[in-house]
């Protein structure tokens, strides 16, 4: 057994679904790392049930590679899946259990790579970050990321390794998570003029967000890097009603804007609020003057671009041994990284078509290309000629 799937069998046994703690996760890295006195920093979240974890390995006074990963996994609940989720098991070269794609393969690698960090040794310094809730917002990364801003030297590359079978990835949409609360007014559905109901006007909203959406596929806001090339919007949620004789008080809907790095998704959703404002609060309060439209953020991460004629490209180039470089439908924390200066590329073992299915798995083949790839990394670390 490779040292790489011994660590994800153990990763793979803590249930880390974003609801959860990871904590246990967490510590047993700071401990594995501890066995070769590198130092973690924990940085919490204000509960003290969750944290990131920062190290570095090699020189801490001048810039190096960070590779990043976050610790948390989507849900199985309801999925019909045929092995234990949280247990690792393998059949015809594939490695099964919830996070082997999504994305502890690559983690368990990071850390099977340590000792040969350390043994370099680095002229130039690799740093482990690891971080919670990237499933549900990338959350966490941001107190992580507010840490490294602070620092006089800032990493020259950062290595995000969800999965993209081991392709160069420079470039995903941004996401921005909205809700919507309708609040009409109730009546006996005998007399529903005498209500405002709220299903009907949150309908009249959808309605609209899916006007913006088909309008967002215009030929002249394409991207070509991007399937599909244009921002999309969609209505993900909805409830609404007590029953079917009561003029519904209140809906709730939540919608998502997935944005081409070039716009704005915040742009897009002050569209369907100002349709609400002029449009449908005005019907409203003519029956009810306390009808009301409320909009909430619930999540939000950037999109990323990183220039393919860039140091970071080039790099990735190198170590992935391909500068066929492409984008991912999926968002990442690599926005994030990007905007406080640190380049970012998306390079990791598996694929996502296997990720937040029942019976995700990654390959033993893309595990030992891992191994690969973060060999190619300390050999290019080790030289002296500047990166």
């Amino acid at each position: 057994m490779s040292k790489s799937r011994e660590l994800l069998a153990t990763l793979v046994a803590f249930d880390t679904t974003s609801r959860e703690s990871n904590l246990q996760l967490i510590e047993f890295v700071r401990d594995y790392l501890a066995q070769f006195d590198v130092p973690c920093e924990l940085i919490y979240n204000e509960q003290r049930n969750k944290a990131n974890l920062f190290a570095t390995l090699g020189p801490t006074d001048r810039p190096g590679i960070v590779l990043s990963g976050h610790t948390d996994v989507v849900p199985v609940d309801g999925q019909p899946w045929t092995v234990a989720p949280f247990a690792l098991s393998e059949h015809n070269g594939k490695l099964f259990g919830r996070g082997t794609a999504d994305m502890k393969g690559y983690i368990a690698c990071v850390l099977a790579a340590v000792p040969d960090l350390l043994a370099a040794p680095l002229n130039l310094p690799v740093h482990i970050a690891l971080s919670y809730d990237e499933e549900v917002g990338c959350l966490g990364v941001r107190a992580l990321l507010a840490e490294l801003e602070k620092r006089p030297v800032k990493p020259l590359l950062c290595i995000i390794g969800e999965p993209t079978e081991l392709k160069p990835v420079l470039g995903h949409k941004g996401k921005l998570a909205m809700r919507c609360e309708v609040h009409g007014s109730a009546c006996h559905s005998a007399y529903a003029p005498e209500g405002v109901n709220a299903i009907e006007y949150a309908a009249e909203l959808i309605g609209e967000l899916g006007r913006i959406g088909t309008a967002l596929r215009a030929m002249d806001l394409h991207d070509p890097r991007f399937d599909p090339p244009f921002t999309t919007v969609q209505t993900g949620l909805i409830s609404g009603g007590k029953a079917l004789n009561i003029v519904p008080a209140d809906c709730c809907f939540d919608f998502e804007i997935r944005a081409l790095p070039a716009q704005d998704p915040r742009a897009v959703a002050a569209q369907l609020q100002h349709y609400a404002e002029a449009h449908v609060l005005p019907k409203m309060r003519t029956v009810n003057a306390g009808s009301d439209v409320r909009f909430s953020e619930l999540s939000a991460y950037p999109g990323l671009v990183t220039d393919a004629k860039s140091q970071a490209a080039r790099l990735i180039a190198q170590f992935c041994g391909s500068a066929e470089f492409t984008t991912v439908a999926f968002g990442t924390e690599g926005g994030l990284f990007d905007a406080i200066g640190i380049p970012t590329v998306v390079c990791g073992p598996g694929s996502m078509d296997q990720g937040h299915k029942p019976d995700e798995f990654v390959s033993i083949a893309q595990l030992d290309g891992c191994d690969a790839m973060l060999r190619r990394i300390i050999d290019r670390l080790q030289s002296t000629q500047a990166l």
